[in-house]
């Protein structure tokens, strides 16, 4: 019983990021998904498949981050998240990029 009851208690079960039901910030614009504070250290980490031509953010497929799979508003996933790009890392649910992305593909917002 005791263990029944830690297992319920544990957050990470409860609680499921918005994020993998949407998408929408990673689908917003080709600009976006940019490169600014990172080191080259931290750039080397990203695969050169998911890079665009410029080397100054990630390769987009129009307006779609290619490291991004899944379908927008639904379930998504990044394929590169635990190195993903500092502006990737900074758009939090419910801030004002997320809303706006969101209601760029016609989901409620969270804020």
């Amino acid at each position: 019983m005791l263990g029944q009851a830690m297992e319920n208690s544990d957050p990470a079960v409860e609680v499921e990021s918005p994020c993998q039901a949407c998408g929408a910030c990673c689908s917003y614009s080709p600009n976006w998904p940019r490169f600014t504070t990172e080191d080259d250290s931290a750039l080397d980490l990203i695969p050169e498949k998911f890079v665009n031509a410029r080397l100054s953010g990630m390769r987009c497929d129009g307006d779609r981050c290619s490291a991004l799979s899944g379908k927008i508003g639904e379930a998504t996933a990044c394929g590169i998240y635990a190195v993903r790009p500092e502006v990737c890392r900074t758009c939090m649910p419910g801030d004002p990029e997320c809303d706006m992305a969101r209601r760029r593909h016609g989901l409620p917002v969270l804020g």
